[in-house]
């Protein structure tokens, strides 16, 4: 009887250790962040592997009465603190930081026309964020770096027309932006501060070389007299390849995806997408890329070494917005603005089964869109 029970608990034991096994995220959890535009807010949503909820909304900004509309998201390197941009400052935007866990404010800075995404580098420890600027004509904006422990900008970069996407380099040592007017993508470098190169990634235009002699033409156009009617790329996001030697940009108004090879500063291959490319993220393990196709209101999954697109996931609602993949790429968090009235949702996707899986409904133009951390709970 003892050598029966002892071979059914045996039993037992076994088949939790493989029904853990089997389910693979068992006891963990995700948690993202995501700015609400239009309700000057931002939900802390947690994801349990099978289902997403908000465990917080926190209200940010400082004028009760006016919207500052947050729009941009990032954590520091060391998962302390989460910075937001608010973009509607009167007339400049402002940077603020917050703590993680308590979300208490710790203080802001004012920065350029309509601040948007930004990221730390984890090199310099500065942050650089670009400043988007909707307001009036067509001019060139700029970059802001930021000592995220002072809370001051130490400088600003010049770059182009509507500047967004800021994402650093795996080694920290560069900042990437695209400038969505300008069909431009910019590196600068995170040491001088001084943009080293920039190409131009619409599909029609020239080879213009790179490095300082393209800085200098740049500096030297009449953005008064381009014509902004003729058919243009209007790039609204990139984000390099984690092993450093690829980038991938995201031409929102060409309704395709382009790689570009990092060291050579070529464009490899164009990825035809469905309508409005918007935001990038790549898996860790760099073998997924995901699209936020803001037109379509869909996701689109692509395989990066056969360049295919593996699925395309209608979201939840309409105007897809933001993507963050878990670090441990099981999982996609895309956030939805919604239309009208309707809230806005962070959808989650299954990468590996190429599924919606879950749902939290947030406020309204859910659009930046970070992860915070993955918890053993």
């Amino acid at each position: 009887m003892k050598k029966n029970s002892r071979i059914a608990a045996f039993a037992l034991c076994m088949f939790m250790l493989a029904a853990n096994a089997f389910s693979g995220t068992k006891g963990k959890a995700y948690y993202v962040y995501v700015a609400c535009e239009s309700e000057d807010e931002v939900a802390l949503v947690r994801f349990d592997g099978t289902n997403a909820t908000v465990e917080k909304e926190i209200q940010v900004g400082v004028w009760p009465v006016e919207t500052e509309g947050p729009h941009g998201l990032t954590v520091s390197p060391d998962g302390k603190y989460w910075f937001v941009s608010m973009a509607h400052g009167i007339p400049y935007g402002h940077l603020y930081k917050y703590k993680t866990g308590s979300d208490e404010l710790v203080g802001r800075v004012e920065l350029g026309l309509f601040p948007a995404t930004m990221q730390i580098s984890p090199a310099t420890g500065l942050l650089y964020v670009v400043n988007f600027n909707l307001h009036g004509d067509h001019v060139p904006s700029s970059v802001s770096i930021v000592d995220p422990d002072a809370l001051q900008e130490v400088d600003r970069v010049e770059t182009g027309i509507m500047p967004h996407g800021s994402r650093i380099s795996p080694d920290g040592m560069k900042q990437y932006s695209v400038a969505m007017m300008d069909d431009k993508l910019f590196e600068i470098d995170a040491l001088s501060f001084e943009i080293s190169r920039t190409l131009n990634v619409n599909k029609d235009a020239k080879a213009m070389g790179a490095g300082g002699d393209m800085h200098q033409m740049h500096g030297q156009m009449d953005h008064s007299k381009m014509n902004h009617s003729a058919k243009m790329a209007k790039p609204t996001w990139v984000i390099p390849h984690p092993d450093g030697k690829m980038l991938y940009v995201a031409n929102n108004g060409a309704n395709e995806i382009v790689e570009i090879d990092s060291k050579q500063w070529t464009v490899t291959r164009r990825f035809d997408t469905a309508p409005g490319p918007y935001n990038l993220d790549v898996s860790a393990n760099g073998k997924y890329l995901v699209a936020s196709y803001k037109t379509d209101g869909s996701t689109g999954i692509w395989d990066i070494k056969k360049g295919k697109e593996l699925a395309k996931i209608p979201n939840s609602r309409k105007v897809s917005h933001g993507v963050a993949i878990s670090p441990d790429s099981k999982f996609a968090f895309i956030s939805v603005e919604g239309k009208g009235g309707e809230p806005g949702s962070v959808d989650v996707i299954d990468l590996d089964k190429r599924k919606l899986v879950s749902v939290a409904e947030v406020g309204k133009q859910a659009g930046g869109i970070i992860f915070w951390k993955m918890a053993d709970e």
